[in-house]
């Protein structure tokens, strides 16, 4: 800081000597006056100070460090084997997860037509290719990282923002725009979280953490597609409750342990659907909402 302020000295003096008619020469800068240079002589016990060239140092700037230029390794999207058959598995697959990705593109363009229950039977499509691409994997052996990003992505497309813009659009007329609006965003957002979630965190054979996002799109189509009867309040009340069930931390059964139940539990259900189908489908999706809480509660004593 001295230094500094010394040299600052020695050009204020040789402009203040140029304005007074002074000459400027090359030596006004490397010899100053003889005051300053016995100041200078006394404080750092030099007669002259040369100037150097200061390069100015961005601390945004880090060290140069060589640039790698090797060659990049490609990652295989299919591993293992690349034989043309297990490509024709692999590419009948990914056709499996573009088909419920393109049934979700049409769902959203019927809902915008008015067609809201053709776009709930799309939706429903879309549940089904969902599965299958899943299974198909599995059987054919064909499961890769690339096949599982591209079903989490089409699970957002579908599930995450077609079912809200079809359940939107069948609201229209009945409640507040605005609550409408809240409620099929909030069944966006937390598809997102879901599927983000599910992709890092580890998986339990036995339970979902939280409702999966492919269960609370086909509970949401089914509930347009088949008209329930329910007040539009009520109903947006319920895609909020459905919602928040896909970010909780309670346990939902998977769908094969549902089905290794006992034969008589699936007798009241379908006795009921014979009767009253809408009711029987309120009281099944209720049940099974509630079941998430009650497991919770029961690991919780038990543990």
């Amino acid at each position: 800081m001295r230094r500094s302020s010394t040299f600052a000295r020695q050009v204020l003096l040789v402009r203040v000597g140029r304005r007074d008619g002074a000459a400027a020469t090359g030596t006004d800068l490397v010899n100053p006056d003889h005051r300053w240079s016995d100041r200078q002589r006394r404080r750092y016990g030099r007669y002259g100070a040369e100037v150097e060239a200061v390069m100015p140092v961005s601390p945004a700037l880090g060290p140069a460090t060589p640039v790698d230029e090797s060659p990049a390794m490609s990652i295989p999207l299919l591993p293992g084997e690349r034989t043309a058959a297990r490509r024709a598995k692999f590419a009948l697959v990914n056709a499996c997860t573009l088909s419920s990705l393109m049934l979700g593109m049409l769902a959203i363009f019927l809902a915008m037509q008015g067609e809201v229950r053709v776009a709930a039977l799309c939706l429903i499509a879309c549940v089904a290719f969902d599965g299958l691409d899943g299974a198909l994997a599995r059987k054919l052996n064909v499961a890769s990282p690339f096949g599982a990003q591209m079903d989490s992505l089409a699970d957002m497309c579908s599930f995450g923002l077609a079912a809200p813009v079809v359940v939107y659009a069948s609201l229209a007329g009945s409640v507040p725009p605005a609550a409408a609006a809240v409620a099929c965003a909030l069944v966006a957002a937390c598809a997102a979280i879901r599927l983000a979630r599910f992709n890092v965190s580890p998986k339990d054979g036995r339970f979902f953490c939280g409702v999966p996002t492919t269960m609370a799109a086909a509970v949401l189509a089914l509930t347009v597609a088949i008209g329930l009867p329910v007040p539009g309040l009520v109903m947006v009340a319920g895609v909020a409750l459905l919602a928040f069930a896909m970010v909780s931390s309670f346990p939902y059964a998977k769908l094969a342990r549902l089905v290794k139940m006992p034969p008589w539990l699936w007798l009241a259900p379908v006795v009921g659907a014979l009767v009253d189908i809408r009711l029987t489908f309120a009281l099944v999706v209720v049940g099974y909402l509630v079941s998430g809480p009650l497991l919770w509660l029961h690991q919780r004593r038990t543990a």
